[in-house]
C-alpha cells in the first residue's frame, strides 16, 4: 500500500470513528464467505456499516484517542469493525444474534462514547440497551403513569356511589 493510499485508509477509518455513536470490533477467522456476506446484509439491513479493517490503520487513525492503550490488545488477528450511526446498541445485536448461530464470529470489543467495552460487556451490556423507540416508550410510560392514576382515583368514588345506587334499586 502506498504512502498516499494509507493517508485516505486511515483518513477513512478517523471519519468512521468520528461519526459513529457506537463500534463493534469482531474476529471473523473461519467463516465462510457466505456467512460473512449473510453477516453484511444482515448488519446494512439495519443501517450498521461494516468493514474489515487492518489493525495498524486502525491503531494509527485511533493514537491521539485516551482509550487507544485500552483498545489495543483487541486490534490483534483478522479485525472486522460495525459501526453504528443511530442507535449506539444496533450493531452489538445484530453481531450478538448472529454469533450465537455461527460460533465462528467473536466479539473482541466495543467501543461506546470512548469507553472501550470487553466482548462479554458488548453483549451483555452493550446489546441489550433499549433503542430509541424503546426508550422514548418507556419515557412516556413513566410521564403517563401519574396522570393514569389520578384519572383513575378521581373516577372511584363516583364509580362506587352509582354502584351503591344501584345496590339499593336491586334490595327494593
Amino acid at each position: 500500500m502506498l504512502r498516499s493510499e494509507k493517508s485516505v485508509a486511515i483518513d477513512a477509518i478517523k471519519s468512521q470513528f468520528s461519526r459513529m455513536s457506537s463500534a463493534v470490533f469482531v474476529e471473523f477467522q473461519g467463516m465462510t464467505v457466505e456467512e460473512v456476506s449473510l453477516l453484511r446484509d444482515q448488519l446494512r439491513e439495519k443501517g450498521v456499516e461494516y468493514k474489515v479493517v487492518k489493525n495498524t490503520l486502525v491503531k494509527q487513525a485511533l493514537k491521539a484517542e485516551p482509550f487507544m492503550g485500552t483498545l489495543s490488545p483487541a486490534l490483534r488477528g483478522m479485525t472486522g469493525v460495525a459501526w453504528s450511526f443511530e442507535e449506539p446498541s444496533t450493531a452489538a445485536k445484530v453481531l450478538r444474534d448472529f454469533a450465537k448461530d455461527h460460533e465462528k464470529l467473536k466479539i473482541k470489543a466495543g467501543l461506546l462514547e470512548g469507553q472501550v467495552l470487553d466482548g462479554r460487556a458488548v453483549e451483555t451490556q452493550l446489546a441489550t440497551m433499549p433503542g430509541k423507540n424503546e426508550a422514548r416508550a418507556q419515557l412516556l410510560a413513566t410521564l403517563m403513569a401519574p396522570a393514569q392514576r389520578m384519572v383513575m382515583l378521581l373516577n372511584t368514588p363516583p364509580g362506587n356511589f352509582v354502584r351503591l345506587l344501584h345496590a339499593k334499586a336491586q334490595k327494593g
